[in-house]
């Protein structure tokens, strides 16, 4: 019996051997994963100055100067109405507003334009000329007002 039992397990061995050889490993399947990465916000891009609420002359600068070197920009021979019409748009009060004249005293046409915009006792200053646009903050004049000699009434 003893040799009936030696081919019975050197039957089954076979059969093991056989049947594991048909099996192949094959390369683990990676499992998915979940994404906990924060998402990157997109940028928002810059506007540019913007009006300043009760802002100082200083502080509305930035937004004086992008709001005329647009318009002066985009039309070099803006006359006073364009302007002092393109500062209200943009926000700025009528009333605190003072424009040079568009013509000379015999009618012709200046070689720049002087306006203002008064903010306390402070005045945004800018010029339109041939040379383009430039300007800068000053302290009222002791009358109050932001420019010297002739402007036009803005009354439109």
């Amino acid at each position: 019996m003893a040799g009936f039992r030696a081919v019975v397990a050197l039957g089954v061995a076979v059969l093991a051997v056989s049947a594991l050889a048909g099996c192949t490993s094959s390369p683990p399947v990676p499992m998915p994963t979940t994404s906990t990465a924060t998402p990157t916000p997109t940028p928002t891009p810059s506007l540019g100055p913007t009006m300043v609420p009760n802002g100082t002359a200083e502080q509305e600068k930035p937004f004086f100067d992008l709001v005329n070197a647009k318009l002066i920009g985009a039309n070099g021979s803006a006359n006073g109405r364009d302007i002092v019409d393109n500062l209200v748009a943009s926000g700025f009060a009528k009333a605190d507003m003072q424009v040079t004249p568009d013509k000379t005293a015999i009618g012709g046409t200046v070689d720049s334009i002087l306006f203002s915009v008064k903010i306390g006792g402070e005045c945004l200053l800018g010029q339109r000329s041939g040379a383009g646009y430039a300007s800068s903050v000053q302290k009222a004049l002791a009358n109050g007002t932001c420019l010297v000699g002739k402007t036009r009434p803005i009354d439109w």
